[in-house]
């Protein structure tokens, strides 16, 4: 059974018997809504006959594509919005709890099957839930047109002034970041939250720039202006040069001081160069963390048929070969026997190296590299790779994939904080740093103790876009609530290599062996990572949703073991 000291990952639901403002928003909403609100029929239902655990997702008659999902939790049958906030996965082929959460099929998202809360990221927006009544053989639910087809239900963040001492700072402008300040305010928070960000523009979907290369921040915008200044948030463009913890203070690079009674650091990674002869001499050479990394990367890219090497066969590396890979020339260099192979192991490995062959990437494994060479018609310019060994590979331009340390040169000679030897924080199950008063560490550079499936309390760090949300809300209810009990949640990441990639869990004692189901010379497998007879990990293509129930049954202590997964144990049927 999964240790209850995992993570607190929270929707307001949690805190509204104790948020007298929340309350009173609520109840301003609900009378919002009843007033905009309509009685619709349900299509082809005459009753309300789920079963218990059942969910069945039914058009609603009067509206062009509305659809609406209906879920029998403990015998109580509930209608709620049919799509995923996140990238709009239907529901219906998602997965329903017996304690009441739905959970999407593609990349996790989790909601309450009950009012349509969040329960776990990447989801910002609940989905939201209808009034359901049967007459005259019919079934009707009741709401507005609108939240019925868009099915999402932003979270109430706005307050109408500050009010208190309490001062929240949040460094950083990322996905933890943006879950703190919303989690804080949905919940009650109504002192003041500053969020110091050095990127120059709103929290973005960042997984879209490895994935999609796009370039305008507007387009991957995960809230804009407005939304900010509704919560009240003061939104600062500046970067953090120091702290002085004992003071409760944040000093910008611009001069400004801002004092916190919380501090929440959320700084996320900086990407690695290499300390190799040419990197950081020539041009067309990119990191890729930022818009202006993927503008720089496009621009160089040009009109295409581009020459590019890509250094790191990890995520990052893996991802771009994938989104350049049309109409350009790209071999990705990596010092492992198969791409992910740290992680995934070769033979899962070699999967994704076949799938990105298929695409025209081309691969230089097993593989150093010992410095990159000036163009011979632009001496400022990169023009080849030269590996160790002496190959040369021609380039147009470079894209580095070497991974990423924790942003935290800021702390470096800070003599009130301990770095670790990777530069992260150590935290506990709150993410509070250990050492300090009232200072919190989540995502890339948070340490944290893992207890999920073989995790046995092992101090590890993340780099995923879920878990520094996950851990933002986990921040956010400690602050509202320091006596409430941390909440689990399992790690989930995905990642586009031919096929979407499913993974939940995480190996900080690592695996010893790998169960694998299924046809992987088709990409089509689920991957069980065992250490012992405990399975710590799955990775999965091309069979949704069975990372998403992997992960509940983590959550819950249900995964089965190594043997009865080698015995063909289905873990769809487990409920």
């Amino acid at each position: 059974m999964l240790s209850p000291r995992l993570f607190i990952n929270t929707g307001r639901h949690l805190f509204r018997q104790a948020s007298p403002r929340n309350s009173q928003s609520i109840q301003t909403f609900a009378t919002a809504s009843r007033i905009m609100a309509q009685e619709y029929k349900l299509k082809g239902l005459s009753s309300l006959d789920l079963k218990p655990g059942e969910k069945r997702e039914v058009e609603v008659d009067g509206i062009e594509e509305g659809k609406v999902l209906l879920c029998n939790v403990g015998g109580k049958v509930t209608a709620l919005g049919s799509k995923c906030t996140h990238y709009g996965a239907p529901l219906v082929k998602g997965i329903l709890t017996a304690d009441g959460r739905i959970t999407c099929p593609w990349h996790g998202a989790c909601f309450n099957a009950k009012n349509g809360d969040i329960e776990n990221a990447p989801a910002l927006d609940s989905i939201p839930s209808f009034q359901l009544s049967e007459k005259n053989g019919a079934v009707y639910i009741t709401g507005e047109q609108q939240s019925i087809k868009g099915s999402r239900r932003k979270p109430n963040i706005k307050i109408s002034g500050i009010s208190g001492s309490e001062k929240v700072v949040i460094v950083g402008g990322g996905s933890g970041a943006l879950g703190t300040l919303e989690a804080l305010r949905e919940n009650g928070y109504k002192g003041s939250i500053t969020l110091i960000s050095s990127e120059g523009y709103n929290p973005i979907d960042r997984t879209k720039l490895s994935k999609a290369l796009i370039d305008d921040a507007s387009k991957i915008a995960l809230r804009d202006d407005a939304w900010f200044k509704e919560g009240n948030v003061d939104f600062v463009s500046d970067e953090v040069a120091g702290i002085d913890f004992s003071a409760k203070k944040v000093s910008t690079k611009a001069g400004s001081s801002f004092p916190y009674t919380k501090l929440v650091l959320a700084t996320g990674g900086t990407p690695k160069s290499l300390p190799l002869p040419g990197f950081k001499e020539l041009g067309n050479i990119f990191l890729l963390r930022t818009v202006p990394h993927v503008k720089a990367i496009l621009a160089a890219i040009g009109v295409k048929n581009k020459k590019i090497v890509i250094i790191g066969s990890s995520f990052i590396g893996m991802e771009v070969a994938n989104a350049v890979a049309k109409d350009n020339d790209v071999t990705v260099v990596g010092m492992e026997k198969a791409p992910l192979e740290r992680v995934m192991g070769e033979e899962v490995g070699k999967i994704f190296q076949k799938a990105l062959e298929k695409n025209g990437v081309k691969f230089k494994l097993s593989a150093g590299v010992e410095k990159a060479v000036a163009s011979k018609s632009d001496s400022f310019k990169v023009g080849a790779i030269e590996l160790k060994g002496g190959e040369s590979l021609p380039a147009d331009l470079v894209i580095l994939g070497t991974g990423v340390g924790p942003a935290t040169l800021f702390l470096k000679e800070n003599k009130a904080v301990e770095l670790q030897k990777d530069g992260s924080l150590k935290t506990d199950e709150h993410f509070a740093v250990s050492g300090l008063k009232d200072v919190y560490a989540i995502g890339d550079i948070a340490t944290y103790p893992y207890h999920g499936p073989g995790g046995e309390g092992a101090f590890t760090r993340i780099e995923h876009w879920n878990v520094a949300q996950n851990a933002g809300r986990s921040v956010a209810a400690n602050i509202i609530d320091p006596s409430a009990a941390p909440k689990p949640f399992i790690p989930i990441f995905w990642s586009a290599l031919g096929s979407q990639l499913r993974y939940c869990g995480n190996t900080p004692n690592g695996w010893d062996d790998l169960v694998l189901k299924g046809q992987p010379e088709e990409a089509k497998f689920v991957a069980y990572y065992c250490k012992g007879q405990t399975v710590v990990a799955v990775a999965t293509m091309q069979v949704d949703p069975v990372m998403s129930q992997a992960s509940e049954l983590m959550r819950s202590g249900k995964m089965p073991s190594k043997s009865e997964i080698e015995k063909g144990v289905d873990i769809l049927t487990i409920s």
